[in-house]
């Protein structure tokens, strides 16, 4: 909040006097000290100098990119940021174009990678009867599912999304006729077709499927495409502990998509006339303790489990929304993948507070469709005995099913307890990571605070674990 006063106070944060200027890679490099400092992100270059005290990973964080291009580092850490909103009072100008020298006779290695590419893209066509407009897209991909299609159809704008590994390919459409809210989706997995079925309001003929918009028929790689919304409702907010609650929204009826075990979502909201986004693992509404039975998807809600600071301008303003008011959810990201988990032995879960999110699904999928899995394991560390999220429900999956043990430990326990105490170590750490079998397929996932997950990954690399058996959830 001190931060977005300062940002409407009409100060002249760039420093440049309202000016805008083309800022040459020498020019950026110069500008590399904690007194001033630029930085450059997706082209655009800002004078964070003045941000320095109010970025919430401190000043060294930003003087890793100080005087350079810092987009990279930006989408390891936070993409999800919007920065051009935070920043635009910091907006020093654009970068100059470099002039790149291509040898006489060769492409440019842009084009180079396309035509090699070119054979993967998915490609498009539709067709018609006088009630329906089917959009067929060729994905060219054998196993794909519904976690890889994402599709919202609102007011004749329709835009259709297909993951392909770190791929993203796009149809966006402004439709030539009004369609049905309603609408349907087949998949061919093993030959990766993919139907988009509309229902016309109107039985008219369509010229054509509609106007392209800017997005329409890309292919280009999952970070470097920007984030889509929808609306969603929260229809229910329940109490888990004295500080933790969990929300369920809805999707819209003109939204289909299922988030994939181990991925997030990101929630935008505006605050103070800011925009403010934060990410968040959905989970399963409660933990499945029979999976004999097959699970029921909920595709058309969104549970969260959300921490809620007393101090938190984001997590205050979720707590005071009323049952039927919307939020932004983005499309699911991230980059856990099912395989991991593939032909897997021994799983070993490392949680800290709300970090125990990711694990519930990842926990359902291992139990339930791995059939290679001897142990389950989740360490889950609290502040407290009353900080502890779904404990019953952990001790009865522990009863039910050999497989799964849970280990509580607390780091500032009541007197009267008598599990671990402690903080992550590696000592601690040792004592509960034993494989099932002299050298059986391990993976070891940590979710929590960044000071946990990366204590949490350095106790692993001292304990021996190799970077192919260890994944941490950050976003």
């Amino acid at each position: 909040m001190d931060w977005i006063r300062l940002t409407k106070s009409g100060k002249d944060l760039a420093g440049l006097k309202g000016r805008l200027i083309e800022v040459t890679e020498d020019e950026l490099a110069k500008h590399n000290k904690k007194e001033d400092c630029w930085i450059c992100i997706r082209g655009l270059v800002y004078n964070v100098t003045p941000y320095m005290e109010y970025h919430p990973g401190g000043e060294d964080e930003l003087m890793k990119a100080a005087g350079t291009d810092g987009t990279d580092l930006f989408d390891q850490v936070h993409r999800w940021v919007n920065y051009e909103s935070m920043l635009k009072e910091c907006l020093v100008g654009r970068m100059a174009l470099k002039p790149i020298a291509v040898p006489k006779g060769m492409l440019p290695e842009k084009k180079l990678l396309a035509a090699s590419a070119k054979d993967l893209t998915p490609s498009y066509d539709w067709f018609q009867t006088d009630g329906m407009v089917t959009i067929v897209i060729y994905t060219k991909q054998k196993d794909m599912n519904a976690e890889l299609v994402i599709v919202d159809c609102q007011d004749k704008r329709l835009r259709g999304e297909i993951i392909v590994n770190d791929y993203s390919y796009v149809l966006e459409v402004d439709l030539y006729h009004a369609v049905e809210e309603d609408f349907f989706i087949n998949i061919a997995e093993k030959v990766g077709k993919v139907e988009i079925i509309l229902k016309k309001k109107d039985n008219v003929h369509w010229k054509m499927l509609g106007q392209p918009l800017e997005s329409h028929n890309t292919f280009i790689k999952r970070k470097n495409r920007g984030l889509f919304y929808r609306k969603c409702k929260l229809v229910s907010k329940t109490e888990v502990t004295h500080d933790t609650k969990l929300f369920c929204f809805m999707l819209p009826k003109t939204t289909r998509f299922q988030v994939p075990t181990g991925q997030h979502v990101y929630l935008k909201q505006i605050i103070a006339g800011t925009e403010v986004v934060k990410p968040y693992t959905p989970l399963l509404p409660f933990l499945l303790l029979d999976f004999k039975e097959p699970s029921c998807h909920d595709s058309a809600n969104i549970y969260l489990m959300i921490k809620i600071y007393s101090c938190g301008l984001f997590t205050q303003a979720l707590d005071h929304l009323q049952i039927g008011d919307c939020i932004s959810i983005s499309n699911p990201e991230g980059n856990f993948k099912k395989s991991q988990v593939q032909a897997l032995e021994d799983l070993f879960l490392l949680a800290a507070g709300t970090g125990f999110t990711p694990m519930v699904k990842l926990l359902n999928f291992a139990l339930s469709e791995v059939s290679s899995l001897r142990t389950a394991k989740l360490i889950f560390f609290n502040k407290t005995e009353d900080d502890i999220l779904w404990r019953n429900q952990l001790e009865q999956l522990a009863l039910k099913d050999e497989r799964f043990e849970v280990q509580f430990v607390l780091s500032e326990p009541a007197r009267d307890w008598v599990g671990k105490q402690g903080r992550i170590s590696s000592s601690l750490l040792s004592g509960f990571l034993k494989r099932s079998r002299k050298d059986s397929k391990v993976l070891i996932c940590i979710c929590g605070p960044t000071p946990f997950t990366e204590q949490g990954v350095q106790c692993l690399k001292d304990l021996g674990y190799s970077q192919e058996e260890m994944h941490a959830f950050t976003a």
